[in-house]
């Protein structure tokens, strides 16, 4: 059963129910084991005649129709512990219980008899394994596109036709730090420092004065806790005060269209992970050793220092030595361009790799004659501006590599060009429009221009949504976030009641909504979350994605998935001011359910 089929259920279920109908009959046992809690005692401390939790009955006038009395713990029967924040199950959070069947005596108890109601509702009705529908496999569709209408296919080669393993990530980290010791006579001690798997995460923005890195929203708002100076998290209220009284980064100083504003950058591309993981273990190394010294200097020579491992050509010699270690699934990329070709479509590719690097990488995933597949080839195209400069030519290489001198004035299959630029490139071809759907990694270098420009179509490889979506396949994940969001919609509802007993109450809800956020983040990368998300926003990269991707995939082997005459639509999600009339919305703050006549009052 999907999460949205499970919305339908929960939500059906509620609207029919109304304010003041019966409780659920007592859950299944499998269902009880997973979330009866400790039972409460009684005033006497004798334990005939406990109240079991997870089978608590509505106060009020909320009773059971059936007659049937509540569950009662018998004499004997044991307790269950209560479960820590963070282990398995459903939430992990504290939870409270209320359970009496007569009408709630004061303010809290008809709070917490709410709480009670909404989460026995929320967790009786989800299966273990709601989100096992989500394949990693799958192409997700921002913009409605009809492959049938699609000709042409375009490719970068970096990430895109060539996936590479984390093995790269920790080579060019441990050269960069040579580089800025020996070259940049930086302190020793950075030496000590190794390579940090999966502490940072692609999309995340570096204040450059500052020394952070950090996570921002779509809305250029940091999201707590999410902030780092070195390898320590910076506490939320010194990054308030650092920001003058807010969380909010303004946007003549966040990066700029390309991701690199006057003060602030935006990590876009997979290769920056190293280069992110080297400012923080660099500041780190200061920080921890009072040295003094100046942020800005920091970050040019960190980047000079990874430029320099790609400059120098120390990458592609690492890749080019041992094809089978730093090179993935290769047989899909021969599986994709076979496919693509037998079905007469027209492919090309346009990268910032030297041809050297290319064709050893070509020649090992399809074969010698990889060229064949491809009407245009070009290399060192020097991406973005081979999409903005109308003005550098297309050059010509001979078998060696070498280049020609003489003028372009076609692009033939067989042949390698290197720079050139758009303006040329579609002059000499005619490839134009929704007919040509480019595929790459990078959404400024690679699909930016192409979409906002030029109207093709365009196809993000975003290799860690394999990840995340096993993250979000698990039972824990899904329970605690519908949790979440169920609680959210609770206290939305509930807010109105602001005297002394309902503040606390309130205030317990909000720490749990807390512990909940941190653990769904946590599930993700334990520093910086989903790439995806903040707290409740997508983030500056999501709504990056969106606005330069008609669709978006882990990786190319995705198309093999499809056919050819395929279309691909965007799901309509409602907004949020049409969120009441979605039926299937699952826990949102404002759905249908026995106590939305207590929003309606709003005004």
């Amino acid at each position: 059963m999907s999460l949205k089929t499970v919305g339908t259920v929960l939500t059906r279920t509620l609207w029919t129910r109304g304010s003041s109908t019966a409780p659920l009959p007592p859950p299944a046992a499998a269902v009880l084991n997973r979330l009866s809690s400790t039972c409460r005692e009684s005033a006497g401390g004798n334990t005939t005649g406990q109240s079991c939790g997870s089978c608590s009955d509505r106060p009020g006038d909320d009773v059971q129709s059936s007659g049937e009395p509540a569950h009662r713990c018998q004499p004997g029967e044991k307790k269950r512990a209560k479960e820590p924040a963070g282990a398995p199950g459903v939430t992990g959070a504290r939870r409270r219980l209320f359970t009496s069947t007569k009408a709630p005596v004061d303010q809290r108890s008809y709070l917490w008899s709410r709480y009670n109601d909404t989460k026995r509702l929320v967790h009786d009705l989800i299966p273990p394994g709601a989100c096992n529908s989500l394949n990693s496999n799958t192409i997700y569709a921002n913009n409605e596109v009809n492959l049938a209408e699609v000709d042409i296919y375009g490719f970068d080669y970096d990430y895109t036709l060539a996936l590479y393993s984390d093995a790269l990530n920790t080579m060019i980290y441990n050269t960069a730090r040579t580089f800025l010791i020996e070259h940049y006579k930086y302190p020793e001690g950075i030496s000590k420092y190794d390579y940090i798997p999966n502490f940072t995460a692609r999309g995340l923005h570096y204040d450059i004065q500052k020394g952070l890195l950090m996570k921002i929203d779509a809305f250029h708002y940091i999201e707590p806790g999410t902030v780092y100076r070195g390898l320590s998290p910076v506490p939320d209220e010194e990054v308030i005060e650092l920001y003058g009284g807010t969380f909010h980064v303004p946007l003549q100083q966040d990066s700029g269209f390309y991701g690199k504003g006057p003060k602030v950058k935006q990590f876009m591309d997979i290769f920056s992970i190293p280069e992110m993981t080297l400012l923080a273990a660099a500041n780190d190394f200061f920080i921890t050793n009072d040295i003094e010294y100046d942020p800005v200097h920091l970050f040019k020579d960190v980047s000079e220092a990874i430029g320099m491992v790609h400059l120098k050509g120390y990458m592609y010699k690492w890749v080019m030595e041992d094809l089978d270690k730093f090179i993935l699934r290769g047989e899909e990329t021969d599986a994709v361009l076979h496919r693509l070709v037998s079905q007469g479509k027209k492919l090309f590719l346009i990268t910032n790799s030297p041809f050297s690097f290319v064709d050893k990488g070509m020649t090992h995933m399809v074969g010698k004659n990889w060229r064949d597949f491809f009407d245009v080839v070009i290399v060192q195209a020097d991406k973005p501006h081979f999409f903005t400069d109308c003005i550098k030519p297309f050059r010509r290489l001979d078998g060696n590599g070498d280049l020609r001198w003489e003028k372009i004035n076609s692009l033939d299959k067989g042949q390698i060009y290197k720079q050139g630029n758009l303006f040329d490139f579609l002059r000499l071809t005619g490839w134009r429009g929704s007919k040509v759907l480019y595929f790459g990694d990078h959404l400024y270098s690679d699909l930016a221009d192409l979409m906002l420009r030029h109207g093709w179509r365009t196809a993000a490889i975003v290799p860690e949504l394999e990840q995340e979506t096993k993250v979000a396949c698990t039972n824990r994940y899904a329970l605690n976030l519908t949790w979440l969001q169920a609680l959210t919609g609770l206290m939305e509802r509930l807010q109105t009641h602001r005297d002394s007993e309902s503040k606390l109450v309130f205030q317990e809800w909000q720490n749990e909504r807390e512990e909940l956020r941190v653990m769904t983040k946590n599930l993700f990368n334990p520093q910086f979350g989903s790439i995806f998300r903040t707290c409740h926003n997508p983030t500056y990269f999501s709504r990056r994605l969106c606005r330069f991707s008609d669709v978006y995939m882990a990786s190319l082997s995705c198309l093999l998935n499809y056919d050819l005459n395929y279309t691909f639509y965007p799901r309509r999600t409602p907004l949020q001011h049409e969120a009441p009339l979605w039926m299937d919305q699952l826990c949102t703050g404002c759905m249908k359910t026995p106590y939305m006549e207590e929003m309606s009052h709003i005004r």
